[in-house]
């Protein structure tokens, strides 16, 4: 029976295919007392799983294909990074010892005590590395309960695509999956910062997550429509559907090879207004998919990567070479590499801070300027890499004049040391703040003058103005870039920005809203960054666009108070 389904989509295009289901490990186990005098052997059990698991990710490393994304390596990095680390390969054998209780036991009691922490960072994309956690916690689980890890897929007939339907996917499930055919990924749970939605849009394979019963509800080898740019599934669809789809298909595939042409084209406008369109990337690896989508420059390098899932801080060293080796590869092109975005109630080298409410604690530019050695080393390290290129620093979440003062303060500090050392760095470095707060916003003109740029952080932004965590099920429906306090503020800071003669970014999701570009750039908006993969469907837009003629329109939206009638005026606008 034909039925469909909703969920988040986070990778465009069309998928027709037939299901295949990836098992889980549950996370349910029994606990047992263990008598004292088998407590070593137990402990010792766990390590012998530890071993092997961690000989499994190895021996993956190995089978990447050449072809496979460079994040592919990176996230099994990561993954392993998390079972090496003590607070998952020691803390359950002190656990076993303690209460003498079995290794099933000790292992979910440390997983749940790691995602209770993760569960109180405010930043989204920090928040939802959790899943990594949950995942290499399974991998331990099967080796502890000696279950096989994930069969691969079926052999397909001739032409035939698989959609790989999962509670959860890691980026080494889908390593063991490369051998074989594939065209989509839809998985119960994750977000659009989750790994599963970061390889989907990698390989630009339509894909959504957050479904919920998808699991459940599919049975094998059934037939399924993907609809990743609407986040839709059909499920044993009629004739009729299929027939529709496939024809939706065809046209996806046409439009994406023409959309290739335009890498080497410049971007402007058809009124000759030339428009800057950049990429987001939150690994030095991404850097290959920059220039394969002809970006003109990095408008935002996350570099909370470095600091993820390990006991120690990186040193300046580690981060001059990463900051380096991006300057680098971009062959002269600008690179804005933002300070670190660590959340609150996050242990950081041994310093925690705890609060009642994450989102209005210590996180961004705030933690910084309380951890001033941690931060003296992230800048020393972008100082120093600014001699090989185009680097410029942009500070996030700043909100008063005293923050950016204070930073200021810092990054003399950080010059001053580098001179005594002889080393060498661009001295006119330029300094942007990432504009986040409904009360930066309106407060601009206090501390523009200090900046040499701004980018604005929607996001953020939208989650503030509007109280609503987008990765929270319940209120994700309410997250809405079209609502007029939001179309306001950001026209507000445009406007701002452009008045003060000073650079203005946009990298939010919205950004890569090819729905949006229209009425961004009728806002006044001219620098756009995204994820790679939707520039170049962006910059078709632009070519498209006549300004004098959507600047109007655009006008008009910010006067509307109508939901309705705003996407009836952003349909005309992008008709």
């Amino acid at each position: 029976m034909s039925f469909t389904m909703h969920g988040i989509p986070v990778s465009g295009g069309i998928a027709i295919g037939h299901a295949h289901l990836v098992s889980h490990a549950k996370l349910e186990v029994a606990r047992y007392v263990v008598p004292q005098h088998r407590v070593a052997e137990e402990s010792a059990r766990f390590e012998v799983a530890l071993h092997a698991v961690r000989a499994e990710l190895e021996e993956l490393r190995t089978q990447i294909p050449s072809s496979a994304p460079r994040e592919f390596d990176a996230f099994l990095n990561l993954h392993l990074m998390i079972l090496n680390d003590a607070t998952l390969s020691r803390a359950p054998q002190q656990i076993i010892v303690t209460e003498q209780c079995n290794a099933e036991w000790a292992l979910k009691v440390q997983m749940d005590a790691l995602l209770e922490q993760f569960n109180q960072i405010e930043d989204s994309y920090l928040r939802e590395r959790k899943a990594d956690v949950i995942q290499v916690v399974e991998r331990l689980l099967k080796a502890l309960l000696g279950q096989p890890g994930h069969a691969p897929p079926p052999t397909t007939g001739s032409g035939q695509s698989l959609i790989l339907v999962a509670h959860d996917l890691s980026p080494a499930d889908v390593i063991q999956f490369k051998q074989h055919q594939f065209a989509s990924f839809i998985t119960d749970l994750g977000g659009t910062t989750s790994h599963t939605a970061i390889v989907a849009r990698s390989l630009n394979i339509p894909s959504i997550v957050a479904l919920h019963h998808a699991r459940q509800l599919i049975r094998e080898n059934e037939l399924v429509i993907v609809d990743g740019t609407q986040g839709i599934i059909i499920v044993d669809p009629d004739p009729q559907a299929l027939a529709e789809y496939k024809l939706r298909q065809h046209q996806w595939e046409l439009e994406r090879q023409k959309l290739k042409r335009l890498r080497g084209m410049r971007s402007t406008t058809l009124d000759q207004i030339e428009i800057d369109l950049q990429a987001n990337i939150e690994l030095p690896e991404d850097v290959e998919q920059v220039r394969e989508n002809g970006a003109a420059g990095i408008g935002l390098f996350r570099t909370e990567f470095l600091f993820l899932n390990r006991n120690d801080l990186p040193d300046e060293d580690e981060q001059f070479e990463a900051y380096r080796r991006v300057v680098r590869d971009m062959d002269g092109l600008p690179v804005t590499i933002r300070t670190y975005d660590l959340g609150a109630d996050k242990q950081i080298n041994g310093v925690e801070h705890s609060s009642a409410n994450p989102a209005l604690s210590l996180r961004a530019i705030r933690l910084s300027l309380t951890e001033p050695q941690m931060f003296l080393a992230q800048l020393r390290a972008m100082l120093r890499a600014s001699h090989y290129g185009r680097l410029k620093i942009l500070i996030p979440m700043v909100m008063s004049l005293s923050e950016i003062n204070q930073t200021l303060v810092y990054l003399a500090q950080a010059k001053q040391t580098l001179d005594d050392r002889c080393v060498p760095y661009n001295g006119g470095i330029e300094i942007g703040g990432m504009i986040e707060i409904p009360a930066a916003a309106l407060a601009l003109n206090t501390f523009i003058g200090k900046l040499d740029f701004l980018s604005i952080g929607t996001n953020d932004l939208i989650q503030y103005t509007l109280a609503i965590d987008r990765s929270d099920d319940a209120v994700s429906h309410l997250y809405d870039p079209l609502h007029p306090a939001v179309l306001k503020l950001v026209a507000h800071i445009i406007k701002t920005v452009n008045k003060a003669g000073k650079p203005v970014a946009l990298c939010g999701e919205m950004a890569g809203d090819v729905q949006l570009t229209r009425l961004l750039l009728g806002l006044g908006l001219r620098q756009f960054s995204m994820h790679p993969a939707r520039l170049l469907e962006v910059k078709q837009q632009v070519l498209q666009s006549n300004l004098r003629e959507i600047a109007p329109l655009a006008g008009k939206m910010l006067r509307a108070g109508d939901p309705d009638r705003l996407r009836a005026m952003l349909a005309k606008l992008n008709a």
